[in-house]
């Protein structure tokens, strides 16, 4: 294994940490599924547009190459240092988030996401055929077992006939083979077989197997009810969680493998209508005082359609579910109130 070829405008993580070094240190490194630092670092070298650039195959993996990983965790959480400990705290009655929009002007929808991934299993870039199908029948079984809001149905996307594609597609639930990203770091093969959406009957709430992630747990709703968004997931997720178990670590939250997802991996986001606010000189400046982050409805680096944007919390690792939600309508309410104030 050779030093990687860096183009002049590679600017990822990978690249600022994987000195010669620790490049030589690392080389012949092996965790017991056989995870190597080629596996690790393959997406970042093939994509050097990469932000952060390496994919972790196993539990493993976070202490092995903890030489390249510990440093590139610690840039991208701002400063969150090896001696950190991670919280975790999934109770609604500990989160203080009333409507900030009751009557509906500015809040289109909320969303909350959180990436999981089972115990006693490899992360997605290791999965062989027959685990990646283990964790589709666990999964897929315990989420048709739950009851009252929850209760839905189960839609594998092997075999999968047009007319449900078509109406998955319609509302929005369908998810696509991943990008050349995860493509490089082995998440897509064996593609579409063992990967597959459940929804419950109101379709508020969704969960993906064996994306990114082995489970992504969506909660959400039209209009601002941040509360019942989260109460909803959490009720979810803690079902999850109690049947299947989830990796694990006391200074790293819930494993996953890209960095950028650990600690509570949580994306609690609204889409919300503020077009004087965003226009405000100190917008970005806002944003990033109460810890929130502001971007186009269609994704990372889209721009906004009509005044309307995403906003999310920044902050994943060193903070509880909790706190990460509280960020999220503490920093939606100063913008509603911004916006109230420019008309």
């Amino acid at each position: 294994m050779e030093f990687p070829k860096w183009t002049d405008g590679c600017k990822s993580l990978l690249k600022k940490y994987l000195t010669q070094p620790v490049f030589d240190k690392l080389k012949t490194v092996q965790t017991a599924r056989g995870t190597t630092l080629k596996d690790i670092i393959n997406s970042g070298v093939e994509n050097q547009d990469s932000g952060v650039g390496v994919y972790l195959g196993d539990e493993e993996s976070y202490t092995r190459f903890a030489a390249l990983i510990n440093p590139i965790i610690e840039d991208y959480h701002q400063g969150y240092k090896v001696t950190n400990y991670h919280p975790s705290d999934f109770d609604p009655s500990h989160l203080k988030a009333p409507n900030p929009d009751p009557n509906g002007v500015y809040i289109l929808s909320t969303r909350i996401r959180v990436a999981r991934n089972l115990k006693g299993f490899g992360l997605t870039p290791t999965l062989t055929r027959h685990e990646r199908l283990e964790i589709e029948r666990k999964v897929a079984t315990t989420l048709e077992d739950l009851g009252g809001d929850l209760k839905g149905k189960y839609y594998p996307l092997a075999g999968m006939d047009e007319k449900t594609a078509k109406k998955l597609i319609d509302d929005h639930f369908l998810f696509k083979e991943g990008d050349r990203f995860l493509a490089h770091a082995g998440i897509n093969r064996d593609w579409p077989e063992g990967r597959g959406i459940f929804h419950n009957d109101a379709k508020t709430f969704l969960t993906w197997i064996n994306e990114e992630d082995q489970l992504r747990v969506i909660s959400m709703q039209k209009g601002g009810d941040i509360q019942a968004v989260f109460s909803r997931l959490a009720k979810a997720v803690n079902a999850l969680n109690d049947k299947l178990g989830f990796q694990y670590s006391p200074h790293l939250g819930y494993l996953s493998s890209c960095p950028t997802n650990l600690g509570t991996g949580m994306r609690a986001s609204v889409h919300i209508k503020i077009p004087k606010a965003a226009a405000h000189p100190d917008f970005k400046k806002i944003c990033d005082q109460y810890q929130i982050q502001a971007r186009g409805i269609h994704g990372e680096h889209s721009e906004s359609a009509g005044g309307v944007y995403d906003i999310s919390n920044k902050r994943r690792l060193g903070l509880s579910e909790v706190q990460c939600v509280q960020d999220m309508h503490t920093g939606v309410k100063k913008l509603i109130d911004l916006e109230k104030s420019m008309k």
